[in-house]
């Protein structure tokens, strides 16, 4: 099995987080990749779930989970009190995706671009691990940090696309030639 690329973007509410995810998964997928994304339901409770229909009903009544399936379409509903990032990574390469795309979980220790709405933002590079690129909304400050940071720093959002384009596409062949049997 090929080793899924796993890329996380992260930034606080309304940093472009969601807006960016589509663009990125919709790039890839026009080119022919594979991706299964988890994201992060930082509003607080739990997600909205279909309460009266089966699957609800099943997992209410004690099921660990309930799958359909429906002309090629499965859903999962699944409940516990916790669900590590981990299990939803190992959940989500059983569907041998090329690559994961994580919207969230900003403290967890994959490759990740980080969006920064403002100053108020920057306190997330000393925080964060294994920043691999910045998009900065505000160009001066953009600038200010390309001069300090040791990896990428955008204020327009092409090249901050390209970047995780070109570093997903790069990973991916990584992954395929040191594994040339799969």
């Amino acid at each position: 099995m090929v080793k899924p690329v796993l890329f996380q973007l992260v930034g606080y509410q309304n940093s472009g987080k969601t807006t960016t995810m589509y663009e990125v998964i919709h790039r890839l997928s026009t080119k022919g990749y594979k991706i299964v994304t988890i994201k992060h339901h930082g509003h607080g409770g739990k997600p909205d779930m279909v309460e009266n229909k089966d699957s609800a009903r099943h997992v209410n009544a004690g099921a660990l989970a309930s799958i359909i399936e429906g002309e090629g379409r499965v859903l999962l509903q699944a409940e516990k009190p916790n669900w590590s990032l981990a299990e939803q990574i190992h959940l989500a390469s059983a569907l041998s995706p090329d690559t994961i795309l994580i919207e969230g979980h900003k403290h967890e220790v994959f490759p990740k671009g980080v969006l920064l709405r403002d100053e108020g933002d920057l306190h997330l590079l000393k925080e964060l691990t294994n920043i691999k690129i910045i998009l900065c909304r505000q160009p001066e400050l953009a600038n200010m940090l390309q001069r300090d940071l040791p990896y990428p720093v955008y204020s327009e959002v092409e090249g901050f696309y390209s970047w995780i384009i070109k570093y997903v596409e790069t990973t991916v062949s990584c992954f395929n030639n040191a594994n040339p049997s799969d």
